[in-house]
């Protein structure tokens, strides 16, 4: 008996220690994360700073100084190119080292090596899209180089400086919740982090949707219900700008272009894309008599930001900005000269091909009337707790063929069962260029000169010089297409649905000091229909375009806060073409107490999306549910997956086609009217707020309905900001939703001193611990903006610094 209590007192401690150093399921290793010498407690920053740090890094060529202002932004002093770059992985790791980690794992597909099999369709996905294929290729364009192969060699350099000052106390606090170690950074994860980017920005496809569409209702009508440009629209380029070029002849439509076909994914309604606004004013049109240049790219509000505020200083170069924690550079900023800013194009760079193989093997494909071999490619997917799962992709020339069987993910539920993905992304590329020479740029040709580096994501450039100059440029590399290729699923067996080509960077269409004194984008239509290539068959809608343009029309002697104040614009011009023409369809004896004290907000509504408009939450709910009600019977199909007409379109037949057959619901015997679908959708809308929120009453307020919040990067809870009290919506300037939208404003006055103000929801430190994480959002949420700290010596007395760090070899 003595012996089995002496075995129990040996394997119980045992079995204990071993669990609680053992990550269980998301549960954390409770020893080592509450450990008070290496767990959590290392994380909670002292808010006292040292002022003088000093580091060696053995790469370092000269001195740098790194000057630390009063919101933690690094503003790097470095005597060259080199060592310029690394301070800036040094710095960029210091502050966001799990970030940069994750983020290019998830690019990878190797998220399972962290979190076990629960990832593998996740992991599964990214390998078969090719995101680490087109990282390679990107690479090889960096490398070739000589500047390109500088800078991220020395970031890559900086960062693993950083990472060998490490220990296991202060590693960040999302590595011990998650129990793995960072590992070095390679030259691909910032070619990783920028693919990513550009999945983001441009891997949405809806052209297996389309291929049904077409199927089912024949050409005709998806022609008028799908058309290749809107009723309304106000493009980026203004209408009647002239082609100063001679257009290349554009490939020759197949015969055979309408007889694409798709495999099968679900039914979807076709969701607003991510949105952003740039634009910038002549001196013509401001107070100063210089530009001013604003940018708000949209994207998904994260903590940490998807942003990092930085200064770089170096003999020929002085930029402050934001850069993407993992790549070199500044993306979106100014200098002593020039500011720029960036906004979506969405440019069909992404199309799916039709393969037909020749059997079960998937060696060989039919290509030009004889056939091809595919190549193999083995994905290695390191799974936690498991066996190694090895993954065959079979590429053909478009590219990858990304499934033969549909997983459960929902990311892949457009993806088309055994067809070929032909992407921009996996192009050989060096877009790190583009950033180094505006970084530098001093005039409109250095902007130019800047703009034949970038391939993707297309991206709206715009731009402004202290020479008086504005120019916005839909940018990227294009191929020269047919009309509407690529609208459709393509026949990967004839060689004329093949990409021939591109369109010359010089003929992208491109505006320059325009008569109106304004250049601006809202990701609406490129340009009018006189442009003679083809970019794209659907863009945003207009209306932010729309209210962009109307009030830089009738702005003069603007400032700061005219610009500052119009990108929290809250105005909508949806609900101002809707709603005159919704409320007479109302059928008010049919409403009950709660539906005509909604009605009465809605009458007497300012079509604005503010915090506390109770029409705008009924509005919102109305005409989601509208939309519903006019296209669930037609186009949702089990089996047949389609997406729904665009908002432009399904306005435009509310206000010109009040008899339109689409509004009769094909399930039912009666035979409805646009005015029994707009009762029901009011109905709806009213009944659903009251179920949820009880009567009408503060809780119906936009902001609380919307629930506007910032949350972690891997959605671990407590991590995540406080719910907004915010206004803002997709239809408006300021375009905000639950969780996503304006992720860094910026409004620049050039002048003889530039003044940049910025500001981001969120904060420069990734640790939660610190009061660096989150001190910006307050700030972000009220409106208004920081006066950015840019400074012209180590020793620039303009403003506060509360540290700073000195590197020598």
């Amino acid at each position: 008996m003595n012996k089995i209590k002496a075995v129990f007192c040996i394997i119980i401690p045992i079995a204990l220690a071993f669990l609680f150093n053992t990550k269980l399921g998301s549960t954390p290793p409770l020893l080592k994360f509450l450990n008070p010498f290496m767990g959590f407690w290392q994380n909670a920053e002292n808010n006292h700073f040292m002022f003088n740090h000093k580091a060696k890094i053995k790469g370092a060529i000269d001195k740098i100084e790194i000057v630390f202002d009063d919101r933690m932004i690094p503003h790097i002093f470095a005597q060259n190119d080199h060592d310029l770059y690394l301070a800036q992985g040094y710095v960029t790791a210091m502050h966001r080292l799990w970030q940069m980690d994750f983020q290019t794992r998830f690019a990878a597909g190797r998220i399972s090596e962290v979190v076990g099999d629960k990832a593998i369709e996740v992991d599964r996905y990214q390998r078969r899209m090719g995101m680490v294929y087109g990282a390679e290729n990107s690479l090889k364009g960096m490398m070739a180089d000589p500047k390109a192969k500088e800078m991220i060699l020395a970031y890559t350099e900086g960062i693993n400086a950083y990472i060998k000052t490490l220990s296991k106390a202060n590693y960040p606090l999302e590595y011990k919740i998650l129990d793995f170690k960072p590992e070095n950074w390679t030259p691909v994860k910032c070619a990783l982090l920028l693919k990513q980017m550009s999945a983001v920005l441009a891997m949405g496809s809806d052209e297996f949707y389309m291929t049904n569409i077409l199927k089912k209702f024949g050409p005709e009508v998806t022609k008028n219900l799908f058309p290749d440009y809107p009723f309304r629209e106000d493009p980026i380029i203004p209408v009647g700008t002239k082609w100063d070029f001679s257009p290349l002849p554009t490939p020759k439509t197949p015969e055979s272009f309408t007889q694409a076909q798709t495999g099968e994914v679900k039914t979807t309604e076709k969701i607003e894309g991510i949105g952003s606004n740039n634009w910038a004013l002549s001196g013509t049109k401001t107070a100063s008599g210089y530009p001013i240049l604003a940018n708000d790219p949209h994207l998904d509000l994260t903590l940490p930001s998807i942003w990092y505020q930085i200064q770089l200083h170096a003999p020929g170069v002085n930029t402050y900005g934001v850069s993407l924690p993992g790549a070199p550079g500044v993306i979106i900023g100014f200098n002593q000269k020039i500011a720029w800013g960036v906004t979506n194009v969405a440019a069909d760079v992404l199309d799916f091909y039709q393969i037909k193989f020749k059997d079960s093997t998937h060696n060989e494909y039919w290509y030009n009337n004889k056939w091809k071999a595919t190549t193999k490619r083995l994905e290695t997917i390191k799974i936690r707790g498991g066996k190694d799962e090895i993954d065959t992709v079979y590429y053909t020339h478009h590219g990858p063929v990304v499934y033969f069987q549909k997983p459960k993910y929902g990311r892949a539920d457009n993806v088309p069962v055994g067809d070929a993905l032909r992407w921009i992304a996996h192009d050989e590329s060096n877009e790190l260029m583009t950033f180094y020479y505006l970084n530098r740029g001093k005039n409109y040709n250095d902007y130019r000169k800047a703009l034949t580096f970038y391939t993707a994501p297309a991206q709206n450039f715009v731009f402004a010089s202290v020479d008086n100059d504005i120019a916005i440029t839909p940018n990227g590399k294009f191929p020269l297409k047919w009309k509407d290729q690529g609208k459709f699923i393509l026949d990967g067996t004839d060689p004329a649905y093949d990409w021939h080509g591109w369109i010359p960077n010089a003929q992208n269409p491109t505006v320059k000091n325009p008569p109106r004194g304004f250049v601006s984008s809202a990701n609406q239509s490129s340009t009018d229909t006189t442009y003679p290539y083809y970019i794209n068959w659907e863009f945003a809608p207009y209306e932010r375009g729309k209210r962009i343009n109307d009030r830089l029309s009738a702005m003069n002697k603007a400032t700061l806060d005219s610009i500052r104040l119009m990108q929290t614009d809250n105005y909508s011009i949806m609900a101002q073409n809707l709603v005159p023409a919704l409320l007479p369809l109302l059928n008010n004896e049919q409403l009950n107490a709660t539906q005509k004290e909604a009605l009465a907000y809605l009458n007497k509504w300012n079509k604005r999306y503010d915090a506390h408009e109770i029409a705008a939450s009924v509005f919102e709910i109305w005409t989601k549910r509208l939309s519903h009600d006019i296209w669930a019977d037609e186009f949702e199909v089990k089996g047949i997956p389609m997406r729904y007409p665009s908002r432009d379109r399904t306005v435009e037949m509310i206000l010109k086609e009040p008899n339109a057959t689409w509004y009769d619901n094909i399930n039912t015997s009666k035979k409805e009217t646009l005015s029994d679908l707009v009762n029901e959708a009011f109905k709806y809308s009213c009944d659903s707020l009251e179920r949820r929120f009880g009567p009408i009453n503060k809780d119906w307020d936009w902001a609380n309905v919307k629930q506007t919040n910032v949350p972690h990067l891997a959605k671990i809870p407590g991590f995540g900001s406080k719910v907004l009290q915010i206004g803002g919506a997709k239809t408006a300037i300021n375009a905000l939703s639950e969780a996503n939208g304006p992720s860094w404003r910026m409004v620049i006055e050039l002048g003889k001193t530039p003044k940049g103000h910025g500001v981001y929801p969120g904060g420069q430190s990734g640790n939660p611990g610190s009061k660096f994480y989150d001190n910006m959002i307050d700030t972000w949420a009220n409106g208004k903006l920081y006066d950015l700290f840019y400074m012209q010596s180590p020793d620039d007395k303009s403003g506060t610094v509360i540290s700073r760090l000195k590197i020598s070899k």
